[in-house]
């Protein structure tokens, strides 16, 4: 009986093991394309997820969308990918790129950040079409540029950008070190700078929003974990982050 019950519980502890890991064995390294604009959220979840899975290490590349999904295109190695929108998570469908349905996991609407004290007195989206004022924003093709692209007809206003970033992280780094007056960022990106820039709110944005898509990839070598990660940021745990980040639910 004894023997036996050492025996139960031995399974038992594998059979747990194999659930927290996704399989058994050592390290393993599960590799995430994701939007630069999920950095800080994305890296706590990352950490619980490790405690949670032990020997499972996450690995990021966080950069615009659409690059990552150009990279995954020409053949990058990944388990995840996380897009800042759903178009580009679309064209990463059509390539064949993803398995299964993407998730739905966060929303995000766009916002004005300006030098500290907004020397500029920007008091709204109209503004930023005065002369003088140097503007940055996403280029077209990155989810951050195409929301800044509806934001513009939305509110009637044609901007003049003296840059269009490849991310929205360049966008606010430009406007943080001075090289621009104003930019267009994420409002998760204007609160997480805090006081380094004034925030200017745009009303019209509410009505733009950018919803955050994740899937597994269909060349992921790791599908078993790659599934668990995407529950684990679609779960209760993962969307607490997000809210605590800023981000809306989808």
């Amino acid at each position: 009986m004894r023997r036996r019950a050492l025996a139960a519980f031995a399974a038992g502890l594998t059979a747990a093991a194999l659930t927290s890991c996704g399989t058994g064995g050592g390290s393993d390294v599960l590799t995430v394309y994701a939007a630069a604009s999920l950095r800080a959220p994305f890296t706590e979840i990352a950490e619980r997820f490790e405690e949670a899975n032990p020997g499972v290490t996450v690995e990021f590349s966080f950069a615009g969308s659409s690059d990552l999904e150009t990279q995954l295109e020409q053949g990058a190695p990944a388990d995840v990918f996380a897009s800042a929108d759903t178009r580009t998570m679309n064209s990463a469908v059509e390539a064949g790129l993803v398995t299964g349905e993407p998730i739905p996991f966060a929303t995000n609407t766009l916002t004005i950040v300006t030098e500290p004290g907004n020397p500029q007195s920007i008091t709204s989206f109209a503004d930023l079409a005065g002369k003088g004022i140097s503007v940055v924003v996403c280029a077209p093709q990155v989810p951050c540029g195409a929301a800044t692209t509806r934001l513009e007809e939305a509110a009637g206003t044609d901007l003049e950008p003296v840059s269009e970033e490849s991310s929205v992280t360049d966008v606010l780094g430009k406007v943080t070190s001075g090289q621009a007056d104003a930019g267009l960022v994420y409002v998760t990106d204007a609160t997480r700078a805090g006081e380094t820039v004034s925030v200017v709110s745009v009303p019209e944005a509410a009505e733009i929003v950018n919803v955050y898509p994740i899937a597994r990839l269909s060349d992921s070598g790791n599908a078993t974990r790659a599934d668990a990660f995407v529950r684990f940021v679609t779960g209760t745990g993962g969307r607490a982050v997000l809210a605590d980040a800023g981000f809306g639910a989808p």
